[in-house]
């Protein structure tokens, strides 16, 4: 037997490669079987850079730019692209610091003597696609912590040296284009010849690199999306205000035993928002109907809770509505692609029924409420009767409450709509954002786990269909929400990692969803974790780690 070469198993093809075979040299062979470039591999159900090499046997796989990961190492080693464009350029005189995802685009900021400008763009652009034709690769090292931070301090990212002064790990790894080296949280693809595809627009106080979605090889048209950049920024402003921008100085709050004046502070801040919207509603004396939507785990219940709680302060009385309630029985559920029951797509309501009960109530009337049975799928009715007086409202909550094809009978003016999504107000380091979609992912493990006995592996199985939900049923219509609040807690990662590590740890290396969970793992490992006990009752955090002063 040689113990030179490897024993390769793509498919059902089975290959032998000397030991030192790059990915990237396999992935030559079978490029011509992807639609989409390939960006990474899967190696013995592990993920793998294409730069890495061969040294055991193994099965392998490849992830391209259609798939989520490869999107995302697409996405991150373009901002390493940008970063070093504009280093080329403008040298120090310009800071750049990634901020918030914006539809298919990436917000960015510019810190530094030169404004932001059309011709600005343009310069940085015709870089960028200098560097993407000189295909140079991205290279990857690893170093002592203790080196890393004196280098990122020397360069200005003291965001950076924060992060890594709380890391356990001894090394880090850096990427390196041509010279220019930073950090990054993730994979990146092989070199800049694979970075193609990408547009830089003027956008409010910065810009918006944009980049292909479904159709990898286009970049994708950039919607506006006003509401949703003004709430993200006003969550960055209360940050900044705080001195919590990054991971690293919320660990440094942490450190110093702030943690209690922080969590008071930012309940206070969100109970002020909270009664804001519900004195905006007391004001226009026609709003009958509050609807709140928003995707998975963004505390809608807690929210609505509150919320009701606002309304009574301000003279008004609340009456919950759950929009599930309306479901059509279930046989007459429409199906999905798959053959599925669709519970998220808008005719699993009866809006006949729902529409004609709410018509009733505006009109004065008295109507029987319904009930759904889960159990047997079937809608009942027990008897709960409502009318509606001069000073009720109804606080209706579902995923498809900003849809203008509920309720669209009813004059605009008596509907007050509300977005809620838990949009995380701080960031890794100045170059690598927190998705949203990783906090509401860590929310729903928890969640699952101990409300409902789900596993993490099972949650995180369901999640991309959770997201394509979102995607098609709340999303496209979050613009038209009359308010955005966001229910992101400063605090909550560094109480969540307590109960997620553990149910992530318990997905074994032979799962799917192993990567998923030792990605997550990663990032929480960034955090300091922080005791529970010092979280209130009545926090949006508590309908996910228990303790709820509210039925959630």
């Amino acid at each position: 037997m040689d113990d030179r070469v490897c024993n390769i198993t793509f498919g059902d093809k089975k290959s032998q490669y000397v030991r030192g075979t790059t990915f990237l040299d396999i992935a030559q062979e079978y490029k011509s079987q992807y639609q989409d470039d390939i960006v990474l591999a899967v190696f013995n159900n592990k993920l793998r850079e294409l730069n890495r090499t061969v040294e055991t046997d193994g099965l392998l796989s490849f992830l391209t730019t259609a798939d989520t990961k490869g999107r995302k190492a697409y996405r991150r080693s373009m901002v390493m692209m940008l970063e070093k464009a504009i280093f080329n350029l403008y040298g120090t005189k310009i800071k750049l610091r990634v901020m918030h995802t914006l539809g298919q685009g990436q917000y960015c900021e510019l810190e530094g003597s030169i404004p932001v400008s059309s011709d600005l763009l343009d310069e940085i652009s015709a870089e960028m696609r200098r560097l993407c034709e000189a295909d140079i690769k991205i290279h990857k090292h690893t170093i002592h912590t203790d080196l890393a931070i004196a280098k990122f301090n020397g360069y200005g990212m003291e965001d950076k040296a924060k992060l890594f002064r709380f890391r356990r790990s001894s090394h880090v790894n850096l990427y390196d284009m041509d010279g220019f080296q930073d950090y990054f949280y993730g994979y990146m693809v092989p070199s800049t010849g694979y970075l193609k595809y990408f547009e830089l627009m003027e956008y409010e106080d910065g810009f918006v690199m944009v980049f292909p979605n479904e159709d990898t090889k286009k970049v994708s048209e950039f919607h506006t999306s006003n509401k949703l950049y003004h709430t993200l920024m006003e969550a960055a402003a209360w940050a900044q205000q705080m001195h919590i921008n990054t991971i690293g100085e919320l660990n440094e709050q942490i450190v110093k035993g702030r943690v209690q004046d922080i969590i008071l502070l930012q309940e206070a801040e969100m109970e002020k928002r909270i009664s804001k919207i519900a004195e905006q509603i007391a004001k226009e004396k026609n709003k009958k109907f509050i609807m709140i939507a928003g995707p998975s785990s963004s505390g809608k219940t807690t929210f609505s809770h509150r919320m009701s709680i606002q309304l009574q302060a301000h003279g008004l009385m609340p009456h919950p509505i759950g929009m599930d309630n309306f479901y059509v029985d279930r046989e007459k559920t429409p199906l999905d692609e798959n053959g599925q029951y669709d519970f998220e797509c808008l005719e699993a309501i009866d809006l006949e029924l729902f529409d004609t009960t709410m018509e009733k109530l505006l009109a004065g009337e008295e109507v029987e409420l319904p009930h759904f049975n889960f159990k047997n799928g079937k809608r009942e009715y027990k008897g709960e009767f409502l009318q509606l007086g001069t000073d009720d409202v109804l606080v209706i909550e579902g995923i498809h409450g900003l849809n203008n094809r509920l309720l669209s009978t009813l004059p605009k003016e008596t509907k007050f709509k509300i977005y809620i999504s838990a949009l995380t107000q701080i960031n890794i380091d100045e170059h690598n954002p927190i998705p949203t979609t990783d906090g509401r992912l860590i929310r729903r493990i928890v969640r699952d786990a101990f409300m409902r006995g789900t596993s993490a592996e099972h949650t995180i199985e369901m999640w991309q269909s959770v997201r394509r939900g979102e995607e098609k049923n709340i999303f496209p219509f979050q613009e038209q929400a009359d308010v955005m609040f966001n229910s992101a807690l400063i605090y909550e990662l560094p109480v969540l990692k307590m109960y997620a590590e553990p149910l992530l740890f318990a997905i074994g290396p032979d799962s799917p969803q192993h990567m998923q969970a030792k990605r997550l793992l990663k990032f929480l490992d960034y955090f300091l974790q922080v005791p529970s006990e010092e979280v209130g009752r009545n926090s949006i955090l508590r309908e996910f780690i228990g303790g709820s002063c509210f039925h959630v």
